[in-house]
């Protein structure tokens, strides 16, 4: 067990497709997903109960293959649904092969891969124990994996949403170009909101505002930060109802 105390007893964890790509150009890195096999088996030993929302992107982007190509939007997103849960297959085994017992659950039925989606039996397996990654997004297309993990965080009652990335947290302007980017410690839905803050999309957002789900942005690409977030270390951006908006070097 770690030794440090979780403040929260229930997280779901959102992870793009592009996360697990790690240096290469397209697919999943056995690097990178064995990495997150590791921090998640760390932080279940912390005595969380944690799901996960793995997104497609490293393998197919419904949004921009509609744009380039002859595919309608609705096509496109059920393609980018399907990659989905290839990269949930991939981090199963990746889980699993460190010993922990892990389900998936698709939006969409695919019974040789995966349970239904069934709000209660995600639930009873979480009180078991076991991981449970999410997959297919909200099974809808027009909607992103954000929403999805917006929605199935609520759906499953989780403390809070983790949003893993490839950046400290959440700048008022992008870090890579601006050198004097600002990192928020807190910021508000509304905040987020009006300044068009780009880590997740509108609709995610203003359904966590819409039902109290406060969220934390956070550099998945550091060892134990993980842990650090959900035993309440200052670590990323939280988002959350109506605070004022914090920048990391004020506090």
């Amino acid at each position: 067990m770690s030794s440090q105390k979780p403040i929260y007893k229930r997280v779901l964890l959102k992870l793009s497709g592009e996360a697990l790509m790690g240096e290469e150009s397209f697919g999943i890195s056995p690097k990178i997903i064995d990495f997150v096999a590791s921090e998640v088996v760390a932080t279940h030993k912390m005595g969380i109960e944690l799901a996960i929302v793995v997104g497609g992107g490293n393998i197919f982007r419904g949004v921009s293959q509609a744009a380039k190509s002859d595919s309608d939007r609705a096509t496109a997103d059920y393609m980018g649904m399907l990659a989905t849960v290839m990269n949930a297959v991939a981090l199963q085994g990746a889980i699993e092969a460190k010993g922990l017992q892990t389900r998936v659950q698709s939006a969409i039925e695919m019974h040789q891969l995966a349970e239904p989606y069934i709000r209660r039996r995600a639930i009873r397996h979480l009180e078991k124990g076991r991981i449970v990654i999410f997959a297919a997004g909200t099974g809808n297309p027009f909607f992103t994996t954000d929403t999805a993990a917006a929605l199935r965080a609520m759906e499953i009652e989780a403390d809070i949403l983790l949003k893993g990335t490839k950046v400290d947290g959440v700048y008022d302007s992008d870090p890579v170009t601006n050198p004097e980017a600002r990192l928020y410690e807190v910021v508000s839905f509304n905040d987020a909101l009006k300044n068009d803050i780009e880590v997740m999309d509108s609709t995610a957002f203003a359904l966590c505002r819409d039902n109290d789900m406060s969220m934390i942005v956070f550099n998945m690409n550091k060892p134990g930060s993980i842990q650090d977030v959900v035993a309440g270390k200052q670590v990323g951006t939280k988002i959350q109802a109506e605070h004022p908006t914090k920048f990391a070097k004020d506090c």
